[in-house]
């Protein structure tokens, strides 16, 4: 079979994304990825769960367009994905605007849109009024902050909108290097964040509370060579029941890295 990325503009498409028996080797000795299938709607916000080194992080890459799959299909029905790292990776000679503005510059959107959007996105994230802020002056949070902002800001598709069209957000552990009360306020903000745009999420944690808390579908991957071994419908369950949700994907997580342990 051969490794296909494709761009969808059909309107009718109900996905936005679909990966079909997606396969990923480096090497002949290094398989990161075993037929993969996995479908996100227009919308909807899927956690990826799996142990360090499952391929998570490899699948955000190949669907982003950073890297081809070696086999298999995948289609996007959205513009541009954007990607947020562990890092923030933003420049420190730029100022917090000066970052978001980067992709809209890239994209040819003039300067009064640009200013306008970077304005709209930074109150977005609730940073309205420190824009002229660098981003050593930042805490970790607030930078994470920047940075989703300015993935928000790459989804723009072309110089004549200068609005973003159907967004992808792909997030690797966003979170993961914050304290615990940072991290629960940015959850909460990107819950709000991702309610106000209706952007299509895709976010790699190795958390299993984070997943249950922000996705509404949960996905599990197996150990390497990852592929979709369990899959959780999160939105449809109780509140109350939450707990024993958590504590049933914990042990599913532990049979898979077991089993890789003894494999």
């Amino acid at each position: 079979m051969t490794a296909i990325m494709d761009e969808l503009t059909d309107p009718i498409r109900t996905n936005a994304v679909r990966i079909e028996r997606v396969s990923k080797s480096f090497s002949a000795e290094v398989h990161a990825l075993d037929q993969v299938d996995l479908d996100v709607a227009p919308g909807e916000f899927v956690c990826l769960l799996g142990a360090s080194g499952c391929g998570k992080s490899t699948l955000l890459n190949l669907i982003a367009g950073l890297d081809r799959p070696s086999d298999g299909r995948i289609e996007l029905a959205t513009g541009r994905p954007a990607v947020m790292f562990q890092e923030s990776a933003l420049l420190p000679w730029l100022t917090a605007a000066r970052n978001v503005e980067l992709p809209l510059k890239l994209a040819g959107i003039p300067r009064g849109q640009r200013k306008q959007r970077v304005e709209q996105l930074l109150e977005l994230v609730r940073l309205g009024g420190l824009g002229r802020k660098r981003p050593h002056e930042l805490s970790g949070g607030m930078r994470q902050r920047v940075a989703l902002a300015r993935a928000l800001a790459s989804t723009v598709d072309s110089a004549e909108s200068g609005t973003a069209k159907d967004v992808l957000l792909l997030m690797d552990e966003p979170f993961s290097a914050l304290d615990a009360i940072t991290r629960d306020v940015l959850q909460s903000e990107l819950i709000r964040v991702w309610a106000q745009t209706g952007a299509s999420v895709l976010f790699v944690t190795h958390d299993v509370r984070e997943a249950v808390r922000l996705g509404q579908r949960v996905v599990l991957l197996s150990s390497r060579p990852g592929k979709v071994v369990r899959d959780w419908r999160t939105a449809d369950a109780d509140p109350d029941s939450e707990p024993e949700l958590v504590d049933e994907i914990n042990g599913a997580l532990r049979e898979v890295i077991s089993a890789h342990a003894t494999s």
